[in-house]
């Protein structure tokens, strides 16, 4: 791949963003260590100091250890503690077990289990395209989010759907953009006309070099090239869309490929150590060859999405902002972890929006591959500023100041969009399959 250029208007935001995620990443564990003193009865009595990596380890311990009368958990990361909702019932003694364990402890109405049969029955009576679910821990209820396209008949039917879960159970928000699926994100990759993007290099179970993708752009095209009109340099494995997921496994067509497990900032790489798993609460960010780097908070775990194709469940709900040219782009921690890939949304960086991610978690467990290591064949480490994937880091590949390859601002144009993956050029990127049309000037942007 060669080296691709973030458009001059995008590189200032870029570039600002990766001052602040190098900032965040000194600062942070400095603050966590200037915090970790104190008696082991003090540290039983008050909750403790976690990075958010730690809060997800916690969460999932106290699931297990609390049983039925855990509800759910989220990151307050101004406090940088786990908060855990309990239904303590005749049991108070849980409430204690979690203070015990280092997490602040809320007592609340929803259980898990309530909250769970709620979402069943969305599943069952309100699957409707433009509409999602996911359970919001922050406030113990399942939130719904409605896109533009939502209205009469339909909105009646999810507002009769909600009420009948009863009062305090959901909360419905409504969308000013559509629920697509985006195209592209960090490095771009092209195949079959569509345009997406390189989310994580990894190594396939065979030994072999490969790299995650969006599963709606696995679908979309065989193979897949780092330049438009290019050679190919990979095929795709394996690809689950819609469905259970939004992830493809694309293995590298020359096995002495370079893909070192790393994402391109721009003007700096984040070396990812390994996956983990999202919590409500943390700060995230997405690299992407149309915006740059982008930051913002997970929303929800567990999110089901109805998108014009499909419905798709088990996703990421965030507040990142996304634009056409991001699908499958890299989702991360200032600290190197990777936690998810771009699946879709609405709206753009100008307005904000929802965007959801594929868990890179699930993701890797379902197509048999590691990230992080050597490949077979030479997938091994970067050295001296080797590109992964023949040529380019992953997860942006963009550099400050010039034009992007494939022609011009990547997703900025406004173009006639085609169905899903089915882009005209390098400009516009392909719609979800309703036709509203490609670019940024439309409300939503967000084009599959």
């Amino acid at each position: 791949m060669s080296h691709k250029r973030i458009p001059k208007r995008k590189a200032a935001m870029a570039a600002g963003g990766v001052v602040a995620l190098g900032a965040a990443a000194i600062l942070l564990p400095n603050a966590n260590a200037s915090q970790d003193g104190g008696s082991p009865d003090d540290a039983a009595a008050a909750p403790r100091t976690l990075k958010a990596a730690d809060a997800s380890d916690l969460a999932s311990r106290l699931a297990g250890m609390l049983g039925d009368a855990f509800a759910g958990s989220y990151y307050d990361s101004g406090a940088q503690q786990l908060v855990v909702n309990v239904v303590p019932g005749d049991n108070n003694q849980v409430v204690v077990q979690a203070k015990k364990a280092g997490a602040e402890v809320r007592e609340v109405d929803n259980s898990m289990g309530e909250l769970r049969s709620g979402a069943r029955t969305l599943k069952s009576e309100a699957t409707i395209p433009g509409t999602s679910w996911a359970i919001d821990p922050r406030t113990n209820k399942i939130l719904v989010t409605a896109d533009s396209t939502v209205t009469g008949d339909k909105w009646e039917q999810l507002e009769s759907t909600v009420d009948g879960l009863g009062s305090g159970m959901a909360t419905v928000d409504k969308s000013a953009g559509t629920f697509k699926t985006f195209v592209s994100g960090g490095d771009a990759i092209f195949g079959g006309g569509a345009r997406c993007s390189l989310g994580f290099n990894v190594t396939a179970g065979d030994g072999s070099p490969a790299f995650l993708t969006a599963g709606h752009c696995g679908v979309a095209a065989d193979q897949w090239s780092d330049a438009q009109g290019g050679q190919p340099i990979g095929t795709v494995d394996q690809a689950v869309f819609p469905g259970e997921g939004d992830f493809a496994l694309v293995k590298y067509d020359d096995p002495a490929t370079e893909a070192p497990s790393e994402v391109n900032l721009g003007d700096q790489v984040l070396q990812i150590g390994q996956a983990g798993e999202a919590t409500v609460g943390q700060q995230v960010f997405r690299m992407g060859s149309t915006t740059g780097l982008a930051d913002g908070q997970v929303l929800g775990l567990d999110a089901t999405v109805n998108y014009p194709e499909g419905t798709v469940t088990g996703l990421i709900q965030t507040d990142v902002c996304a634009e056409p040219g991001d699908s499958g782009g890299s989702l991360f921690t200032q600290d190197g972890l990777a936690i998810g890939l771009t699946s879709g949304g609405s709206g753009d960086c100008t307005v904000g929006g929802e965007t959801f991610f594929q868990p890179v978690t699930t993701a890797l467990e379902a197509v048999g591959a590691t990230l992080g290591g050597d490949a077979a064949g030479g997938a091994g480490d970067q050295s001296g500023g080797d590109e992964a994937g023949g040529g380019d880091a992953i997860g942006g590949g963009d550099e400050a100041g010039g034009e992007q390859a494939g022609g011009g601002d990547a997703g900025a144009g406004t173009g006639e969009a085609g169905d899903a993956g089915d882009t005209g050029d390098g400009s516009g990127a392909g719609d979800a399959g309703d036709g509203t049309g490609a670019g940024s000037g439309d409300g939503s942007g967000l084009t599959g």
